[in-house]
């Protein structure tokens, strides 16, 4: 049960990290090359990298890659959405639902 919480943390941390940067580039492009956005993205994209190669040590590719990109898909849609403001439509919404069904499955087929 720890190592599954433990694993649990370090993919919720890489998919923070991911989207994190995913906002930072997103509030930084148009600008300056050198602005603080930028660089700060980089930075979270450089981090999430360490974290997913250690979550690649404890779960096999054909499960790590798919739950923690669909898990960023949604983090970095809503933060999208609430933060920056952006339109999403309920078909948007409802594709996400779907690929939430998908990573469950895939995840569920992991833990039995």
């Amino acid at each position: 049960m720890q190592s599954f919480l433990v694993s649990s943390i370090l993919i919720l941390i890489t998919v923070g990290l991911n989207t994190i940067a995913q906002a930072l580039l997103k509030l930084g492009s148009g600008q300056n090359p050198l602005n603080f956005y930028l660089l700060g993205g980089l930075f979270a994209y450089g981090l999430s990298t360490v974290f997913y190669i250690v979550v690649l040590g404890k779960f096999n590719l054909s499960v790590a890659y798919p739950v923690i990109i669909g898990l960023t898909v949604l983090a970095t849609t809503m933060t999208g959405a609430f933060l920056l403001g952006e339109k999403v439509a309920t078909v948007q919404w409802f594709g996400i639902g779907l690929m939430l069904s998908g990573i469950f499955a895939i995840a569920l087929g992991k833990f039995n």
